[in-house]
C-alpha cells in the first residue's frame, strides 16, 4: 500500500500535466494571436504614415510648382494689356512717313518696348507663311492663297514663355490662286 501511495501522487501529477499543458498551449495561442493583431496594427500605422508622407511630398511639390507658375506667369494680365500699346505704336509707324523725327522717335520707343517685353519672356508668335495652328493662331477670315497657310497677319500674336499670351489673328488661305 505504501508503494501505491507513493505512486498515487505520480499518477495525480501525470493526470494533471496534460491539464496544466492545455492552458499553457491555449495561452500561447492567445499570445500569438495578440502578437499577430499588434503586428497588423503596426503595419497599418506604418502604411498610413507612408501615405501621409507621400501626400505631404505631393502637396509640397504642387505648391512649389504653383508658386513658380505664379512668379513666371503672374504678370500675364499686365503684359497682355501692354500689347495694345505696342499695337498702337506699330499702327502709328505704319501710318506715317519714316523720315520725320517723330516717326524715328516712335520707332525707337517701339524697339525699347519690344526689348523690355522680351526680357520678361514675351516673344512674337511666327505666323505669316506658317501652317495654320489653332493653338497659336485665330483665323478671322479666309483669303485666296495656299490652302491652310497663313496669308495675312491682322494682329500679331505673342507668347509668355511657353504659354500663348495672345493668339495671332490671321487670314488663312483657301487654296485658290490670288488675282494679280
Amino acid at each position: 500500500m505504501a508503494n501505491r501511495r507513493r505512486n498515487l501522487p505520480r499518477e495525480i501529477e501525470m493526470t494533471q500535466e496534460p491539464e496544466s499543458r492545455a492552458p499553457a498551449e491555449s495561452e500561447a495561442a492567445l499570445i500569438e494571436e495578440a502578437l499577430k493583431s499588434e503586428r497588423d496594427k503596426a503595419d497599418n500605422y506604418l502604411n498610413n504614415w507612408r501615405r501621409a508622407e507621400a501626400d505631404l511630398q505631393n502637396y509640397k511639390r504642387r505648391v512649389d510648382q504653383e508658386k513658380g507658375d505664379l512668379i513666371r506667369y503672374g504678370s500675364a494680365q499686365l503684359l497682355k494689356e501692354l500689347l495694345g500699346v505696342l499695337d498702337d505704336l506699330e499702327r502709328a509707324l505704319a501710318s506715317g512717313d519714316g523720315d520725320s523725327a517723330l516717326m524715328q522717335g516712335i520707332e525707337l520707343t517701339r524697339r525699347n518696348f519690344v526689348s523690355v517685353l522680351e526680357r520678361h519672356g514675351v516673344t512674337e508668335i511666327p505666323a505669316l507663311g506658317q501652317s495654320f495652328d489653332p493653338n497659336v493662331h485665330e483665323a478671322v477670315m479666309q483669303s485666296p492663297g495656299e490652302e491652310n497657310k497663313v496669308v495675312t497677319v491682322i494682329k500679331k500674336g505673342y507668347r509668355l514663355h511657353d504659354r500663348v499670351l495672345r493668339p495671332a489673328m490671321v487670314a488663312v488661305g483657301t487654296g485658290e490662286k490670288g488675282s494679280g
